[in-house]
């Protein structure tokens, strides 16, 4: 299962946050640094509004949704490339997830104190960033020395890597990300197994104060924070409440849905933020529908029919002869899949198809 960290500044909102996503009390919450130390994991469902109007065609009670993992990884201080706070412990947490969450504090609270002493999201962003990297600076600069002897030696694949992590210490050194570097698709292989810290897809969580949700999108640090992530990044900005969150996540849905509406707010930020991170980690949804169960099944953009069936179950892959399939709008349009195949909706599918997000497959195999 891929992974998604939520970083930041220390007193950000990081755990609060974390709770709120995975409906737990798993990661403590206190106003210090570093009161997260050991990252927290939990596996958290992705809302999507499609699994309802399945189930009614589908004439069943029983919806799965389908689940991406959160890490919640202790704040990062200035001069963590230097080992200050939890230093290569803290870079190394975020080397092992798929994609950042980094989550941006744009509340005022005299109770929770803000680690550099006054509020500044777009500085909080930059301190970050310079710190990853920093740190990616010294891995590329190790990569340097390495393939600098290779390719002395006339080493082919030790003088393709030199190239790449010269163009990377440039850009590095220009206080820009990796992940902002034009590359062609042979030399991101090769960054790739730099695993470079600023080089893994990111999204901004804007944490707002319950008072300032339903106005959010608006908020003048907001605003700063998705200019910011549009322009540096190329990326979004998602707007949050994790107080708000964090108590909703002790509702029933029908109590979260009234409390929300209450506050002028359609949707929860959470909601979004985990459609969004899913998206950013190039996952899509496709759906089995039965009597017994609605179901959505996580697969990478791009993957083929017989791949996608492997997430069921090995056997549907290896033996895999036809996906029949309906788009989700189709069946809808349609009332029913008998009422699709009339139309001619329903498909039959081969190994070659490419899989689209929000198909509902009935997979044949035979092994």
């Amino acid at each position: 299962m891929l992974r998604a960290g939520i970083v930041g500044l220390p007193n950000v909102g990081k755990s609060t946050l974390f709770n709120a996503l995975t409906r737990t009390r798993k990661a403590e919450a206190a106003n210090y640094p570093f009161c997260t130390i050991e990252p927290n994991v939990g596996v958290v469902t992705v809302p999507d509004a499609r699994l309802e109007p399945l189930a009614r065609i589908s004439r069943t009670s029983r919806i799965v949704p389908t689940t991406i993992e959160f890490v919640d990884i202790a704040g990062l201080v200035r001069g963590a490339s230097r080992g200050e706070g939890l230093g290569n412990k803290f870079l190394q947490h975020i080397r092992e997830v798929d994609a950042i969450v980094e989550v941006v504090r744009c509340f005022e609270g005299r109770d929770v104190v803000h680690v550099a002493g006054e509020l500044d999201p777009v500085g909080d962003i930059e301190t970050v960033k310079t710190e990853l990297v920093l740190a990616d600076m010294e891995t590329v600069a190790r990569s340097r020395d390495r393939a600098e002897k290779g390719a002395r030696g006339g080493d082919r694949q030790a003088r393709a890597l030199l190239a790449v992590v010269e163009k990377l210490e440039k850009h590095l050194d220009s206080g820009k990300r990796a992940l902002t570097l034009p590359l062609s698709a042979d030399e991101r292989e090769i960054a790739r197994r730099l695993f470079l810290l600023t080089s893994k897809p990111m999204i901004f969580a804007a944490n707002v104060a319950e008072d300032e949700l339903a106005r959010g999108a608006a908020l003048p640090r907001v605003e700063a924070v998705r200019h910011y992530a549009e322009t540096h990044v190329g990326t979004e900005a998602v707007a949050v409440s994790a107080e708000i969150e964090s108590q909703l996540a002790e509702l029933p849905d029908a109590e979260a849905a009234e409390y929300l509406s209450g506050l002028g707010v359609d949707e929860s930020g959470v909601g979004t933020l985990i459609r969004s991170v899913f998206h950013l980690l190039g996952l899509r949804a496709f759906f089995t529908a039965s009597e017994k169960e609605v179901r959505a099944w996580t697969f990478h953009e791009g993957d083929t029919a017989p791949v996608a069936a492997g997430t069921i179950h090995t056997d549907f892959e290896r033996g895999f002869i036809k996906a029949e399939t309906v788009s989700y709008a189709d069946l809808v349009s349609a009332g029913s899949v008998a009422g699709a195949r009339e139309r001619g909706l329903v498909r039959q599918e081969g190994k070659d198809y490419v899989v689209a997000d929000g198909d509902v497959i009935l997979f044949k195999f035979n092994v």
